[in-house]
């Protein structure tokens, strides 16, 4: 893509808008449900799998949205598909308080789904295309960091709320989802003031040859999809768990919050690591500290565990998030979109069976330590495989 010529752009303005769109897109649209969680399965005696079930759709649905926004068919629109993404995830952040039914909460988090990844890759792939144009890593580093932001940001305001519940005149979390749907509305009215368009690129697009299953390809494949599941397990239940452990109200705010706020920063942080280790070191780095707040979150005392496997959790994941990505680029050069197809697949998957995994274990044990233990092990299965690959590609 090249930048339009017809509208002159500030970098500033377009980092800014792109992450505030990440916000909106994932840290409410995707994660808001994690804060949130305590108060639906306290008021409406969810059990664990009903709330597995319920993330697992979410998570289905992006996975689905990735895919099909892959193919190339919004080439020329993707200003139009992110604002219009953004709108849908208000609305539907809105709808998840107008049910009380399993099956309906399914549905509307599955298109939530879809409509985070829309947001995520056209929004993206238009501020990414500005910032490649004039050289700026810390554009690209401010638009990823705003997911981060919107988690901190949906943690802050689900913790406002409950301050007030009682004179609301509403359940919490009805309150909860409709206030993130309005400040998604107020978010998607300033990203379309400042979020510039680009058009489609003229030169013509060679088709890509079949990518090349290497064996460095595939166990940096396997270890994406093993991180998949390890990660969010955590990233979905670890309110809920602080909640189960009468950690107390403080606790549940503080661990979303530091999520958000050490993903925020996650990425400025690492880029003097990936500079001494290389990006299959950084990786598996990021995969052992991440490995070791999982086992954290079930294995220390009090408000340790939250606050200790959150914070870890914000420092690594969209590190290992980003690094695997472009470390699938570097392995497969010849066919780089087929290889983020294919990483997108496998991270999707096991990111989706997680929390149905989780709910399942939890229901049989009673809490969220077993479901933990195994995806800390499954973590450190994936840190096997990438430091495999470290030493093969160092």
């Amino acid at each position: 893509m090249t930048i339009a010529s017809y509208r002159p752009v500030n970098l500033s303005f377009t980092a800014f808008a792109g992450a505030l769109a990440m916000a909106a897109a994932m840290g409410f649209g995707r994660f808001s449900f994690t804060p949130i969680l305590p108060g639906m399965m306290t008021d409406l005696h969810l059990s664990p799998a009903d709330a597995g079930l319920i993330a697992a759709a979410n998570f289905l649905g992006y996975l689905t949205g990735a895919l099909v926004a892959g193919q190339g068919w919004a080439a020329g629109r993707e200003r139009l598909l992110s604002l219009s993404s953004l709108l849908a995830t208000s609305l539907l952040l809105a709808a998840m308080a107008l049910t009380e039914h399993v099956g309906l909460f399914m549905l509307i988090r599955f298109l939530s789904g879809v409509a985070s990844a829309f947001a995520m890759i056209f929004t993206s792939s238009i501020v990414l295309a500005h910032a490649s144009a004039h050289g700026s890593e810390h554009a690209q580093s401010t638009h990823f960091g705003g997911v981060g932001l919107g988690i901190a940001s949906s943690s802050l305001l689900v913790f406002a709320l409950s301050q007030w519940h009682g004179n609301a005149g509403l359940a919490g979390w009805r309150l909860d989802w409709l206030a993130g749907a309005a400040l998604t509305f107020a978010v998607f009215l300033a990203v379309s003031l400042l979020l510039p368009g680009v058009r489609k690129n003229e030169a013509r697009s060679e088709r890509e040859p079949p990518l090349v299953w290497s064996r460095p390809f595939l166990l940096l494949f396997a270890s994406y999809s093993l991180f998949g599941f390890g990660y969010v397990i955590t990233a979905t239940f670890v309110v809920t768990m602080a909640r189960m452990a009468n950690a107390g109200p403080v606790a549940e705010f503080l661990a979303w919050f530091l999520a958000g706020l050490m993903a925020a920063a996650s990425l400025f942080v690492w880029r003097p690591v990936l500079g001494q280790l290389g990006l299959a070191g950084a990786y598996s780095l990021a995969l052992l500290l991440e490995a070791l707040g999982v086992f954290a979150s079930v294995g220390l005392p009090g408000m340790a565990a939250p606050l200790t496997g959150a914070a870890l959790l914000g420092f690594t994941f969209m590190t290992i998030t980003a690094y695997g990505l472009r470390l699938s680029r570097s392995l497969a050069p010849q066919s780089p979109r087929k290889a983020l197809s294919f990483m997108t697949a496998g991270f999707g998957v096991g990111q989706t069976v997680g929390p149905l995994v989780a709910g399942w274990l939890a229901a049989l044990s009673g809490s969220f330590a077993l479901p933990s233990l195994v995806a800390g092990a499954v973590l450190l299965v994936s840190l096997i495989l990438a430091a495999s690959l470290w030493r093969k590609t160092g």
